[in-house]
């Protein structure tokens, strides 16, 4: 299990519904979740779930990303 999260630019409601079912369509994938003051981060939990290519998905659907961290948890 992989716990990723990432820094979107997500300035509308519409956004982080755009962003939410893109990360929730992939192959894996677990939970899907927001965090951060400004709910800003994504994070995502599952199996297998490649990491680059969400980031690069998400790049392309919503807007800016950043990958912040990658971590295996038990």
């Amino acid at each position: 299990m992989k716990k990723i999260v990432m820094k979107v630019q997500m300035n509308c409601q519409k956004c982080r519904t755009q962003a939410l079912k893109h990360v929730a369509d992939a192959d894996g994938v677990d939970f899907v979740g927001l965090e951060g003051s400004e709910k800003d981060k994504v994070v995502v939990i599952g199996e297998g779930v490649d990491a680059v290519e969400l980031a690069a998905g998400l790049r392309k659907k919503v807007g800016h990303t950043d990958l912040i961290s990658v971590a295996e948890i038990k």
